[in-house]
């Protein structure tokens, strides 16, 4: 045992990985993560590879291995995982491609390697993730539509409307009860008008930790996004965010370049991100926030509550979803989640088909 710990023992046992005798109490913590990572790809070759529910920890693994591991490494690694998911075998061949059921499952493994994908296997890989955003735009736009139309034709109605804006139905009903027997017509006292098209009269931010826990949440921020971003009078932003910030708004109109526009794995900067996502607010009392994370903050956790409590302070409504997805909630910052609560700011976890109902109940409450 004390050869085994010395540290060219340590090296080796990491480069042959376990067998049956394998003592995991001889390696540290530190080890044995990556350990399980080097396994995931190099590990028993007798396991089957394919392309079940396990695949959300690809999001995890490479945000692991992009921690241990520099560039170059973690590029030749994509590639064997490439492998050892036979996705390049299915990209690459038309028959293989056919019998494909897109899933949450294969999105996220293809979206975490995207890097490693060969460029004559790129176009079949974005055919995969077009097909799966189809589907989950067909379930999901109904409802979005459903929860947000009524709130949304309150919202635009207009009490003084022009003439080329006026709702005659909706102004004959409401003042039918003003009928003039004696005139032979409607004397209206209320006028109901159409509302202004065009015009935004709430502001949605979305805002998604990319960190690999958070992988499947950020497939479904990406498609609940652009179909928000798809209804009137609601102006919707999608930002992504690890250590650094990316802003997709301009990419909404399509699902596919959303999510091809994301990084699975790496960091987290939450302070940053907020940052950021302050800066984008226009209007404080018509603008919502909602903080898609884990609330594991890579950076300084005091800032990052700071930042909370000036959103708050400036008028901007703000809800954390721990996750965004149907897989429930993954692990999470307990005390970072109470100490939010304590300021008042709602935490919790969320289906996407109840997404809309909540963008709903926040955005047009009050």
């Amino acid at each position: 045992m004390k050869d085994f710990q010395k540290p060219e023992s340590r090296r080796w046992r990491l480069i042959l990985g376990r067998d049956e005798n394998d003592k995991k109490e001889l390696l540290n913590e530190e080890d044995l993560v990556l350990d399980q990572t080097l396994d995931f790809i190099y590990g028993d070759k007798s396991q089957k590879a394919g392309l079940g529910a396990s695949k959300p920890q690809v999001g995890s693994w490479l945000g692991d291995i992009r921690k241990y591991f520099p560039q170059t490494v973690v590029s030749m690694l994509q590639k064997d995982a490439l492998q050892k998911l036979k996705l390049e075998q299915i990209l690459q061949e038309e028959e293989l491609m056919k019998t494909v059921v897109p899933d949450i499952h294969l999105a996220v493994a293809l979206l975490s390697l995207k890097g490693a994908v060969p460029q004559k296997a790129k176009q079949s890989a974005r055919e995969i993730v077009r097909r799966l955003a189809q589907e989950l735009t067909r379930k999901l736009r109904p409802l979005a539509e459903q929860s947000l139309r009524g709130a949304l034709n309150r919202a635009v109605r207009n009490a003084r409307p022009k003439l080329n804006e006026m709702d005659w139905l909706r102004t004959l009903k409401k003042n039918l009860k003003h009928y003039q027997p004696s005139l032979k017509t409607i004397i209206p006292e209320h006028l109901e008008g159409k509302g202004r098209k065009g015009r935004a009269i709430k502001d949605l931010i979305i805002c998604v930790d990319q960190s690999g826990s958070m992988a499947a949440s950020v497939v479904y921020s990406g498609i609940l996004a652009c179909i928000m971003a798809s209804l009137p009078a609601l102006r919707t932003q999608l930002v992504v965010f690890d250590t650094e910030v990316v802003d997709l708004s301009e990419h909404l109109h399509d699902p596919v370049d959303t999510l091809f526009g994301t990084q699975l794995g790496g960091g987290t900067d939450i302070t940053k991100a907020l940052t950021y996502t302050r800066q984008l607010v226009r209007r404080p009392q018509d603008t919502t926030i909602f903080m898609v994370t884990d609330l594991f903050e890579g950076g300084n956790e005091r800032l990052m509550l700071q930042n909370f409590r000036e959103i708050i302070a400036s008028g901007i409504k703000i809800v954390v979803l721990l996750s965004l997805s149907d897989q429930g909630t993954p692990s999470y910052n307990q005390n970072m989640a109470w100490q939010l609560q304590e300021m008042g700011i709602t935490v919790m976890s969320c289906t996407p088909d109840a997404f809309p109902d909540l963008v709903a109940k926040y955005i047009f409450a009050g």
